[in-house]
């Protein structure tokens, strides 16, 4: 019944792309290859980065322009019809056109249900504990419900009225790398403030014994992760810490707060430029990144708990320097 309920849960995630692909006239053949190993990579890179606190985004911006699927020029389809990411209105009659790079990033967006998968998949329990709560039937998960809701509003309220914004100016390079370097300096600022104040961290709070106003302080805190390169992860479990949570436990609240974040995204993208992204890239290659992001979710997931348990956020916080160091060389020098 659990593997029939995911399965389930997966094609909902896809209906914004099933329901509204192409015309088989329309996709008999991709407009532009996708190679199997770059489908592959992109799987790899969100489904290990997504949860650990070393930012999904800016490690998918850096894997699109390696692999060359930056470039800005407008796409046709096989008619020669223009594809929209945003189709003209009467306010915008120019629209804006479809490019290989706003593909690549409606791609990375939608094989982020695999992550999703994986979380439903480790922490089916706690799931239902918070549906048994929505019923009243669990006043456990009826707190752990309402916690994961309060930290859930902020960022859905600013990111749904800065999204353009922050699709037009800060997808670069340059601002990943301020993402990255910033996280890590609040990373070892919390790490070190953790172990000289360890009376703050109680080891036996749960999520659902947060007050809902530390809920709401980690909603506020995940909004920097808006800024590419920061990470959602990241500045939650940093929330956590803060909230009085161990480290485990804070990026276990980040998994389930992760959920409807992830949910959203995924849907929005894949509503506004999905089919013309499956168009351009086959279907095919969409499902493959989804199963391969769901598969190494569930590693990242398992590995990130147990690391965190016996050596808290200091490795990641040395390991964003040394990658925006890396960037910044190739990039740049």
């Amino acid at each position: 019944m659990r593997n029939i309920l995911l399965f389930i849960i997966g094609v909902g995630l896809s209906l914004p792309l099933l329901a509204l692909e192409p015309s088989s006239s329309a996709k008999a053949d991709p407009v532009a290859e996708l190679k199997i190993s770059d489908a592959i990579i992109f799987g790899v890179v969100e489904g290990i980065t997504e949860f650990l606190p070393i930012s999904s985004t800016g490690h998918l911006i850096i894997a699109t322009h390696v692999l060359g699927l930056d470039a800005e020029v407008p796409l046709t389809n096989k008619q020669g019809n223009p594809l929209w990411h945003k189709k003209p209105t009467i306010k915008n009659p120019a629209g804006e056109p479809l490019t290989l790079k706003l593909a690549a990033d409606t791609y990375t967006v939608v094989i982020q249900v695999g992550a999703i998968l994986a979380v439903v998949t480790l922490y089916w329990t706690q799931l239902i504990n918070m549906l048994n709560g929505l019923l009243g039937r669990d006043s456990n998960g009826a707190r752990l419900l309402r916690n994961v809701i309060y930290a859930f509003v902020p960022v859905a309220i600013v990111g749904l009225s800065t999204s353009g914004l922050i699709e037009k100016h800060l997808f670069s390079v340059g601002t990943v790398i301020i993402g990255l370097v910033g996280g890590a300096i609040l990373m070892i600022f919390v790490e070190r403030r953790r172990w000289r104040h360890a009376s703050i961290i109680d080891g036996h709070k749960d999520a659902a014994d947060l007050y809902p106003t530390e809920a709401l302080k980690i909603g506020l805190i995940q909004c920097l992760a808006l800024w590419p390169g920061t990470s959602r992860s990241m500045v939650t479990i940093v929330g956590g810490y803060l909230a009085g949570l161990s480290p485990a436990k804070s990026a276990e609240f980040s998994f389930l707060v992760g959920l409807p974040v992830l949910i959203g995204a995924a849907v929005v993208k894949g509503w506004r430029s999905g089919p013309a992204m499956i168009e351009i890239f086959g279907l095919s290659n969409v499902l493959l990144g989804i199963v391969v992001a769901s598969i190494s979710s569930v590693l990242a997931i398992k590995f990130l708990v147990n690391f965190l348990t016996r050596h808290g956020l200091f490795t990641f916080a040395i390991y964003r320097i040394l990658l925006a160091m890396f960037i910044t060389a190739y990039f740049y020098l």
